[in-house]
C-alpha cells in the first residue's frame, strides 16, 4: 500500500506556480501584452432574458446540467443539501440556466429541484441577474406536470422535454413510428403551455444520428406548439466538429420558424470531442451550450463548462466572430472543487483548466521559459479561474506556527468563504497535520476543506480508531463512534487487512447493510508525510437491497450509489473517514426517501440502534483487505 501511495503521489504531483504578475481580468493576465493570449474581455452587461430570443447576437447562454446529467455518472449521487450548495455556487459563477434535476425520478429529486427553484431561482442580483431553473421531463404528461410543479416557484422557470428521433432509437427503444414521435413531442409542448409554462426547451434525443429532414420537420412543429429553445444533442458523441457544426447550420437554414427559437447544443464526450463540437455549434449559430462542471456525466461525460467558457473568453472575440458569455471565471476553480468533493468524481491531474497539473511545469526547457516570461507557456493565469497557487504572494508561509487568521486568509484566497465554525474545524485538523508535516501546501489545505466542510450531515461520527496488524496475527480494529442518539459506542472488527477490520468494526455499530463497490486511495503531495485522500463508493445491500431504486431518463430502474471521501496522513484513518461519510450520505438519503414515501424508497432504514447484523459491507475488495 505504501508503494501504491508513492505512485499516486508521483502521478498527482501538482508542482508550484509562482505568480509574478497581478491577478487576471476575466480569464487573461493583466497587462498590455496580448501576444498569443487573446484579448481582455470587454465589460458588457448581460442581455435581458427573453426565452426565445437574445438581443445581443454574440451572446451565448451557458446551460449547466451538472445537477442532472452530471449526477448520472456512476457513483456521483448528490444529496439535496449538496445540490442546493452547488446551485448557489453555479449562480455565483453566473450560468444562465441551471438544470436542477429530473423531478419524476424520485421524491428526493423533486424536493431538491423545488428547493433550488425557491431559493436560488428567486435570488435576484442588483444587476437583475437570476438563473433560469430548469427541470427535465420525458413527454409523458405525468412527467411534465411533476417537472412544472417543481420549477414553477422560480422567477424564471423552464421545463426541458425530450424524445428520441434517430431511426435506431425510434425502432428499438421507443417502438414508435416517426409520426407518433412528432405527435408525442407536439402534445408535450402544448401540455406544458396549458400548465402555464412559457419557457419550454425541446430535445430530439440522438439528433446527431437522426435524419436531417426529419429533424427540420419535428423542430418546426414544436416551435409552432410553443417551444422556445431547441436543443440538439449529440447523445452518443458520434459527430465530428465539422459534421456537428454543419448540422446546426442546416437546422438554422431549413427549420420553419427557427427565428422564434434559440438553438442549443448538448455534446457527449465519447470520442473526446464534446468541447470542440460545442464550439463548432456556437460558431454555426447555436446560442446556448449545455455543459457540466468538470465534464462529468454518463459514460465519457459531457462538454466541460470550464473548457467551453475559457475557449470563448480567450478566443471568442477574434476567432469566433465576437462570441461571449456571462460567466465569471474567477469562480470556476472553487465550483470545480465543490463538485468534485460532493460527487466523489476526482479530477484527473492533466484535466484542462482545473486539473492539478494545468499550471505545473516540470520540464527544464519549460521552467527556463517560465522564469523569463510566464507568457511563454501559459495562455491564462491560475488566478483568472480563481486558483491562487502560491501563498508566498501574500507573504504567508503555512506551517505549525501559523494562526487561525493566516489560515482563514489563505482559504479565502483559495476561493473558500467559510463560516467561523467551519474555519475552526479546518484549523483543528491543520494544526494536527502541521505538527507532523514540515510544510503545508495548498493541496493539503484543499484536502482538509474537502474532509471537514464538504461532507454530509453527520449521523455517525468517528471519535477514535485503533488498528493492530502485522504478520503475527489477524488484523484487528477498535473504533469509538458517536451515533444519532449522541451516545459514544465502541465496536471491534477482525478482517483480512487493517481497512477491512476497521470497516467491520464500523458495521458492528452502524448496522446498515451496505456493499462496497469502489475503493481508491491517492496522495495529495509527495513524500513520506503526504496527506492521503481516499474515495469509497457503497450501495444498499442484503436486507436493504430493495432500497434506493430510482427511474433514470431512459425509464430504467437503477440503484443509487453513495460516495464519500476522507483525508488524513494515515491511510487507514482516511479510509475510515471516507466510509463513514458514504454511510452518512446513504442513511440521510434513505431517511428522506422513506419519509417522502415514494418511488425512491421501499422499506425503511434503521436508526443505527437496532439488533440487526450488517450484511455485505465487509465484502471488501482484495486491495482493501490488504491495505
Amino acid at each position: 500500500m505504501q508503494s501504491q501511495l508513492r505512485r499516486a503521489s508521483a502521478l498527482g504531483r501538482a508542482g508550484s506556480v509562482k505568480a509574478t504578475v497581478p491577478a487576471a481580468v476575466y480569464g487573461l493576465r493583466a497587462g498590455a501584452r496580448r501576444v498569443g493570449r487573446g484579448v481582455a474581455a470587454k465589460a458588457a452587461s448581460r442581455p435581458e432574458y427573453i426565452a426565445n430570443r437574445i438581443d445581443d447576437p454574440n451572446y451565448v447562454r451557458i446551460f449547466d446540467t451538472t445537477l442532472r446529467d452530471g449526477e448520472q455518472s456512476p457513483g456521483a449521487t448528490l444529496t439535496s443539501k449538496e445540490k442546493l450548495d452547488i446551485a448557489r455556487q453555479l449562480a455565483k459563477l453566473g450560468v444562465d440556466i441551471i438544470e436542477a434535476g429530473f423531478p419524476i425520478a424520485s421524491p428526493d429529486d423533486f424536493e431538491a429541484v423545488k428547493a433550488i427553484a425557491i431559493e436560488v431561482g428567486n435570488d435576484v442580483q442588483p444587476d437583475g441577474y437570476v438563473p433560469v431553473i430548469c427541470g427535465l421531463s420525458r413527454t409523458k404528461f405525468a412527467d411534465l406536470e411533476r417537472a412544472w410543479d417543481a420549477v414553477r416557484h422560480a422567477k424564471r422557470p423552464r421545463v426541458h422535454t425530450f424524445i428520441a428521433t434517430s431511426q435506431i432509437h425510434m425502432e428499438h427503444k421507443l417502438r414508435m413510428s416517426p409520426d407518433q414521435v412528432v405527435e408525442s413531442a407536439v402534445a408535450a409542448v402544448r401540455h406544458l403551455k396549458s400548465l402555464g409554462c412559457e419557457d419550454i426547451e425541446f430535445s430530439p434525443e440522438d439528433a446527431g444520428r437522426s435524419e436531417p429532414e426529419f429533424l427540420y420537420g419535428i423542430l418546426g412543429e414544436v416551435i409552432k406548439a410553443g417551444a422556445t429553445t431547441l436543443n440538439i444533442p449529440d447523445t452518443t458523441g458520434w459527430n465530428l466538429p465539422h459534421e456537428f457544426g454543419g448540422l446546426i447550420a442546416a437546422i438554422k437554414a431549413n427549420t420553419p420558424g427557427i427565428e422564434n427559437a434559440i438553438i442549443s447544443t448538448h455534446c457527449q464526450n465519447d470520442l473526446g470531442l464534446s468541447t470542440a463540437n460545442s464550439i463548432a455549434g456556437a460558431m454555426a449559430g447555436a446560442r446556448q451550450i449545455e455543459c457540466t462542471i468538470n465534464g462529468i456525466g454518463e459514460r465519457a461525460g459531457n462538454a466541460s463548462l470550464e473548457e467551453v467558457v475559457m475557449a470563448i473568453a480567450l478566443r471568442g472575440e477574434k476567432q469566433m466572430g465576437g462570441l461571449r458569455t456571462g460567466i465569471r471565471p474567477v469562480h470556476i476553480y472553487p465550483t470545480s472543487k465543490m463538485v468534485s468533493d460532493y460527487s466523489g468524481m476526482m479530477v484527473q491531474p492533466h484535466k484542462a483548466i482545473v486539473g492539478a497539473n494545468a499550471f505545473a511545469h516540470e520540464s527544464g526547457i519549460h521552467q527556463d521559459g517560465m522564469l523569463k516570461s510566464r507568457e511563454t507557456y501559459e495562455i491564462m493565469t491560475p488566478e483568472s479561474i480563481g486558483l491562487q497557487r502560491n501563498p508566498e504572494d501574500a507573504g504567508i508561509v503555512m506551517g505549525k506556527h501559523s494562526g487561525r487568521n493566516a489560515l482563514s486568509t489563505r482559504l479565502k484566497q483559495l476561493g473558500f468563504d467559510l463560516s467561523t465554525n467551519e474555519v475552526d474545524d479546518v484549523f483543528r485538523r491543520f494544526k494536527a497535520l502541521a505538527d507532523k508535516k514540515k510544510g503545508i501546501t495548498d493541496e493539503d489545505l484543499l484536502a482538509l476543506v474537502s474532509d471537514e466542510v464538504h461532507k454530509p450531515a453527520i449521523v455517525w461520527e468517528l471519535i477514535d480508531l485503533q488498528v493492530v496488524c502485522g504478520t503475527m496475527g489477524m488484523p484487528t480494529a477498535t473504533v469509538q463512534m458517536r451515533g444519532p442518539d449522541s451516545i459514544a459506542r465502541i465496536g471491534v472488527g477482525v478482517g483480512t487487512g487493517p481497512v477491512d477490520a476497521a470497516y467491520k468494526a464500523i458495521d458492528s455499530l452502524v448496522r446498515v447493510d451496505a456493499e462496497l463497490m469502489d475503493y481508491t486511495v491517492s496522495s495529495v503531495t509527495e513524500g513520506i508525510n503526504a496527506l492521503a485522500t481516499t474515495r469509497v463508493t457503497i450501495r444498499p445491500a442484503g436486507k436493504m437491497s430493495g432500497e434506493a431504486w430510482v427511474t433514470d431518463t431512459q425509464s430504467r430502474k437503477v440503484q443509487r450509489s453513495f460516495s464519500g471521501s476522507g483525508a488524513d496522513e494515515d491511510i487507514v484513518v482516511a479510509s475510515v473517514r471516507a466510509y463513514v461519510t458514504s454511510l452518512n450520505k446513504m442513511i440521510g438519503w434513505l431517511s428522506i426517501a422513506n419519509k417522502a414515501g415514494g418511488e425512491g424508497a421501499r422499506g425503511s432504514v434503521d436508526d443505527a440502534a437496532g439488533p440487526r447484523r450488517p450484511g455485505s459491507a465487509a465484502g471488501v475488495a482484495v486491495a482493501v483487505g490488504k491495505a
